[in-house]
């Protein structure tokens, strides 16, 4: 009987839809935004995401003008804005990446419109061995020390960003300024949606850490040598003396 009924009422709403140009007007909205809404659980990026969200957004608020629904209208109405206003953002972050594609700095270009600036003393300590990381920075100007290997970081270069890649997220270096320094930072939920939002982003941020764990495996191999260089030497002389006392 439940069939029956709901079959009945959908035969005269079709009929009633046909007889007026308005409602079929708005029974076709209404079935085209519910469609795009259907699509758009199956995309996985964001500027189609947000085309077709916008698609079913005027799909609905022509339903709810013309059906009328009130808070139909009302709702998807608002929303028309807020995505124009998401997809222009994701635009303008998809150019960006375009424009220093060839850029070989592509991450300091990118990254530099989202990062906040602040300067520092000479002496200051940034961070230390242990700490958490929560920002990523980019020297500006003056030198950065990293203490317990005596390296530094030259203006330009990007650093602190391992943190936010290890188990722990904690500092594997204490950081210090030489000088006066600037320096830009930026933090890890900003920069995660950098990199989700954009998959060219993502693959140089990757080569970045790959590059930077390579230097670091290098440096301890170095440091292996070197102080197996410095056990064996003693080892060498002695051996060296022996023989020419037997000479």
């Amino acid at each position: 009987m439940l069939i029956a009924e709901l079959a009945d009422n959908a035969t005269q709403y079709l009929s009633a839809a046909l007889s007026s140009p308005a409602e079929l007007f708005a029974l076709v909205s209404v079935v085209i935004a519910g469609g795009l809404v259907l699509v758009s659980s199956f995309v996985k990026t964001m500027i189609p995401l947000r085309w077709l969200a916008i698609g079913s957004n005027f799909g609905f608020v022509a339903y709810g003008a013309l059906h009328p629904s009130i808070p139909m209208l009302l709702l998807h109405a608002a929303l028309v804005p807020i995505n124009l206003y998401r997809l222009a953002e994701m635009v303008r972050l998809t150019r960006r990446v375009r424009a220093v594609a060839g850029s070989g700095d592509v991450l300091a270009v990118w990254l530099k419109p989202y990062m906040r600036s602040k300067k520092l003393a000479d002496g200051t300590v940034l961070f230390r061995k242990g700490d958490i990381g929560e920002r990523m920075y980019l020297l500006a100007e003056g030198r950065i020390e990293f203490v317990e290997i005596g390296t530094s970081v030259t203006p330009g270069e990007i650093f602190g960003e391992l943190a936010f890649f290890s188990p722990n997220r904690q500092r594997a270096l204490t950081a210090r300024c030489v000088g006066k320094c600037t320096l830009l930072s930026i933090d890890e939920s900003t920069l995660k949606q950098l990199y989700y939002q954009n998959p060219a982003f993502g693959f140089k941020l990757i080569r970045l850490v790959a590059g930077r764990l390579s230097a670091d495996v290098q440096r301890l191999s170095a440091d292996v040598q070197r102080l197996a260089a410095e056990r064996d030497a003693p080892r060498a002389g002695q051996a060296a003396a022996r023989a020419d006392a037997t000479d």
